[in-house]
C-alpha cells in the first residue's frame, strides 16, 4: 500500500496534533492560505494565554500576537504562501502575549494541493536551551564563546573562534551544534542579536552605534537582520521594551 493510499483510508485527516501536544518545548501549527490557524498544539495555546485551542483557530498571527509582532509574523506567512519557498532553520527570538520570551529555530513548509498550488503552511518552532557551563564539553569551547562575546564588533567568522579554541573549524562546529543546537554561524548571530536587544532596552545609543558594536558597519543591514530575527525593527523594539533609567 502506498503512502497516499494509506492516508486516504484514514477516518479523519492526520495532523500529528496530539503528538505535538506531548512536546512542551515545541510550537506546532498548520495554517490555510489566508494565514489562519487550522491546527495548533498545546504549547502554542498556552504561550498565547488561551484556555482552549478553539480561541486561536480561524485567527491570523496579527490577531493573536500584539502589534507590531503580529503583523510581522503574518507578513512572513503571506510571503511563504505567495512564493512557496520554505523557511528553513530560521533563528528567531519569540515574544509571546503571555510575556514568555525565548530563542528558537523555526521551520515553515508550504502545503500544496493536487495541482501544486500552495494552499497553506505547516510550521514548528523548537526552543533552544543554554548548555551546562560546568560540563566538560562546554569547557572545551568556553574560550571561543567568551572571545566572541567580547569581540562582537569585529567581523568574526567560525575560523576565528576555532583558532581561539585550538580546534579545527569542523571540530568546533560539531561541539557547538551539540551544546547549543546551532551552527557556529548561528551562535554568532544569536550573540549579536542578544547584545543588540540588551542595548535597545537599556540606554539611548543610536541604532548605528548599536549596529557597529554588534559587528554591522551598515545600519540598514543591522536593521534588516534584527527585524528578521525578532520580528521588530530596532525602533519598534525600543519603543516596546525600553526600560526607563530608574528601573535599570
Amino acid at each position: 500500500m502506498s503512502l497516499r493510499e494509506f492516508f486516504t483510508r484514514l477516518s479523519e485527516p492526520f495532523t500529528a496534533e496530539r503528538l505535538f501536544d506531548a512536546l512542551p518545548t515545541v510550537v506546532f501549527f498548520i495554517k490555510n492560505d489566508q494565514g489562519e490557524y487550522l491546527v495548533v498544539n498545546r504549547t502554542l495555546m498556552e504561550r498565547c494565554g488561551a484556555k482552549e485551542k478553539s480561541e486561536l483557530i480561524g485567527l491570523t498571527a496579527d490577531k493573536v500576537f500584539p502589534p507590531p509582532l503580529g503583523r510581522s509574523f503574518w507578513e512572513q506567512d503571506m510571503k511563504l504562501i505567495g512564493t512557496g519557498v520554505p523557511m528553513v532553520n530560521q533563528l528567531e527570538l519569540h515574544l509571546y502575549p503571555t510575556g514568555v520570551t525565548g530563542w528558537c529555530l523555526t521551520e515553515k513548509l508550504p502545503l500544496r494541493d493536487a495541482n501544486d498550488r500552495v494552499i497553506g503552511l505547516a510550521g514548528i518552532s523548537h526552543d533552544l536551551h543554554l548548555p551546562d557551563e560546568n560540563g566538560e564539553e562546554y569547557r572545551n569551547v568556553a574560550e571561543a564563546v567568551k572571545y566572541a562575546k567580547d569581540n562582537l564588533q569585529l567581523p568574526l567568522a567560525a575560523g576565528d573562534l576555532a583558532r581561539v579554541a585550538n580546534l579545527s573549524t569542523y571540530q568546533l562546529d560539531r561541539r557547538i551544534r551539540r551544546l547549543f543546537q546551532l551552527s557556529t554561524g548561528q551562535l554568532l548571530l544569536k550573540l549579536r542579536m542578544e547584545a543588540a536587544a540588551d542595548m535597545l532596552r537599556h540606554g539611548n545609543r543610536t541604532f548605528s552605534d548599536i549596529g557597529a558594536l554588534c559587528g554591522y558597519s551598515d545600519q540598514s543591514a543591522f536593521s534588516r537582520q534584527f527585524r528578521r530575527t525578532t520580528g521588530l525593527t530596532p525602533g519598534e523594539y525600543r519603543r516596546n521594551f525600553h526600560l526607563p533609567s530608574d528601573s535599570i
